[in-house]
């Protein structure tokens, strides 16, 4: 096996790995210079930070028609989500998890990737699937940032459902993109008669925005009274000259800064686009060496490589006791690689599933996700004699599927 071949394998997952991670923390930091409102910060980059890698590698292999690549990738990050990541969390220290955790987020996993079996059993992934699974994944998001926020222990899988049969995402998102701040503004500057200028008038508009998402009930009268309780009392805290200095900064940045922050925006774009090329060519000319399939290779080398970044990760998080992130990661991880990386994966070129995919990996996912679930009922906390199953049988799994293929 040539050892060049190697070297720029490892090499473009280094890339690919490191420059999502910059991709993505420029973009946050430019997009809240240029006023964009956390909504679509979250919306948009926040929530597909952890998967970027994912949906780099998975883009670029449908862009090379290689569709082996992409479904092995998806269902081998998945396994390795649960078998790897999840039980090296478990195996470190037992993992707290909540009911909110299960009855929302983890039968929404399950949708999913029942959804995902039902679609591979034609044998393809068509474009109309993926766009299904897009507008799963929208909805799922605005769920989350509409409704969760404000009833988080009401809200539950069968609220999901009907969220979405009753299109009401469109309606949250289209409330959500129509500007109100300007209007919001001169009516708190009359009501207030605030001195400070219209940049007060501009924080208190962000400070509603924010906590309208968090206490929908709440009248505006009370939450202005509130909010300009807050600033006052803030105003005798700190010095005044202070809060116009800092004003000043965030509407001016430097230009300098600036250009700094857009090269390291093209420059993380490049490595990504370089790192996801090379990345998945070498695998797929391991596959043609090894004289074994795509999927092989994508569920192996492509998935547990864009994987070991989260590894890393978890396990940290679990020595530091935050282990039941590492877990919403897992399940938060899960979601997005069905619903959005294979969905935009199948818009690009509709994806070939292969019988080894239908009859071994893609149950094997579902099996997997219905242990997590069990576990996490069990006393509402993964043990870690759970971990270890989960840890053996992925690797008892990745070892008969090695001798499938």
């Amino acid at each position: 096996m040539p050892v060049i071949n190697i070297l720029i394998f490892l090499g473009g997952l280094v890339l690919l790995v490191k420059g999502s991670d910059l991709f993505v923390l420029t973009s946050s930091q430019i997009a809240r210079r240029f006023g964009v409102s956390e909504f679509v910060i979250g919306l948009t980059l926040v929530s597909v930070g952890t998967s970027v890698p994912e949906l780099a590698s998975s883009l670029t292999a449908s862009f090379q028609q290689a569709s082996g690549i992409v479904i092995g990738n998806i269902l081998g990050s998945n396994i390795a989500n649960i078998g790897l990541i999840a039980s090296t969390a478990a195996l470190l220290t037992n993992i707290k998890t909540e009911e909110v955790m299960l009855r929302r987020d983890g039968y929404i996993m399950l949708f999913a990737s029942f959804l995902l079996f039902l679609f591979m059993l034609d044998f393809k992934i068509s474009r109309l699937e993926a766009l299904i699974f897009i507008l799963f994944y929208l909805a799922y998001l605005l769920f989350l940032l509409e409704k969760v926020k404000r009833h988080e222990e009401e809200i539950y899988f069968k609220d999901f459902m009907i969220y979405f049969f009753k299109f009401e995402y469109f309606f949250d998102l289209k409330s959500k993109i129509k500007p109100q701040a300007r209007e919001y503004g001169i009516e708190n500057r009359n009501s207030r008669g605030m001195k400070k200028g219209t940049w007060k008038s501009e924080k208190i508009t962000q400070k509603k925005n924010e906590s309208e998402s968090k206490i929908g009930m709440r009248t505006k009268t009370e939450l202005t009274t509130e909010l300009t309780t807050e600033l006052t009392t803030k105003s005798k805290t700190e010095p005044e000259h202070k809060d116009i200095d800092v004003d000043i900064t965030e509407e001016k940045p430097q230009e300098a800064s600036l250009l700094i922050e857009f090269f390291k925006l093209i420059a993380s774009g490049v490595a990504i686009i370089i790192g996801a090329k090379y990345f998945v060519e070498q695998a797929v000319f391991f596959a043609m060496l090894l004289e074994v399939s795509e999927t092989l290779i994508g569920i192996s080398l492509v998935a547990v490589g864009t994987s070991v970044p989260e590894l890393m990760v978890t396990i940290s998080a679990a020595r530091s006791d935050y282990a039941g992130i590492a877990l919403g990661n897992v399940i938060g991880s899960n979601i997005a690689n069905i619903l959005l990386i294979l969905g935009c994966s199948g818009l690009v070129h509709p994806i070939s599933i292969t019988g080894l995919s239908i009859y071994y990996i893609a149950p094997f996912m579902l099996i997997m996700s219905f242990l997590l679930i069990l576990f996490i009922r069990t006393g509402w906390r993964v043990k870690q004699f759970e971990g270890l199953i989960l840890l053996l049988l992925y690797l008892s799994f990745m070892v008969l599927i090695l001798r499938l293929g």
